[in-house]
């Protein structure tokens, strides 16, 4: 028998990114604390972009860290909120992030372990380096639902090159952490891929003027920025006004959450 009275508040709810400012300001650490997916939902994007919009504005500050909490880096954007009649609401929201990353300007990086699938994986490409655990994967397996990934279809091909980008946006498939390094979406592989990245940091960033180095990622990442302003308006309305019309992509989400084999129309 419950003994909670009708008066009884649910307790808060938990809050899915934890925040920590190191190096003395210099350095935002942010942690995807929603284990063990750590899933980029509207929740966890409204509290990244929060913290961006609370201290992206320091001018001391030389880099973002993002981190996963527990096994995994992230198994990528809510699969619930890729339906049809929340589409559009998640790729505002969810691109928002990259919008917002993109004007900061600032360096960031990915500390990666376990799982760095969809989302995941765009929101660590994105980032100037990443770090990775020898047991780490990266994927983009959108396509296994019948849709595909906005973000990736720039980013991948302007980091990796139009090979690589076809390869794991059009099969679906995931690559170790070594051959994450082979095609450099990976900087480095290390047991302690946290400590390489704050001997990264230490050794190539810190030291760095802050404003300067905003200046460098403004002047390297312009042809990224024009594709965020040119290209993904575009890719926005193909996912949502004709890839969420057709059958196949309804029914590849509806049969991931029903935990069941799709039944493709065509």
């Amino acid at each position: 028998m419950s003994h909670a009275t009708s008066g009884s508040a649910a307790p808060p709810a938990r809050e899915p990114l934890s925040a920590a400012l190191e190096e003395g300001g210099r350095v935002l650490w942010l942690t995807l604390d929603a284990p063990k997916a750590n899933v980029l939902d509207a929740r966890m994007i409204r509290a990244i972009v929060q913290q961006l919009e609370e201290h992206g504005d320091r001018s001391e500050l030389r880099a973002i860290v993002f981190e996963g909490a527990g096994p995994n880096f992230s198994f990528g954007a809510s699969v619930a909120e890729h339906q049809k009649d929340q589409a559009p609401a998640m790729l505002a929201s969810f691109h928002g992030l990259f919008r917002r990353l993109d004007a900061l300007a600032i360096p960031t990086l990915a500390v990666v372990r376990g799982a760095c699938l969809g989302g995941g994986l765009e929101l660590a490409s994105w980032c100037s380096w990443v770090f990775a655990s020898p047991e780490a994967t990266f994927g983009q397996p959108e396509i296994k639902l019948a849709v595909f990934a906005p973000m990736a279809s720039i980013i991948l091909p302007w980091k990796l090159g139009g090979a690589a980008a076809i390869d794991l946006c059009v099969s679906g498939r995931s690559l170790d952490a070594s051959e994450a390094a082979a095609l450099r979406l990976v900087h480095e592989v290390a047991a302690r891929h946290a400590d390489a990245a704050r001997a990264f940091l230490h050794q190539h960033i810190l030291p760095r003027s802050a404003s300067s180095l905003r200046f460098a990622e403004r002047a390297v990442r312009g042809e990224l920025s024009r594709a965020l302003s040119d290209r993904l308006p575009g890719l926005e309305r193909l996912y949502v006004e004709e890839l969420m019309q057709t059958p196949d992509a309804n029914e590849g989400i509806a049969s991931f959450l029903e935990r069941r084999a799709a039944q493709w129309v065509c």
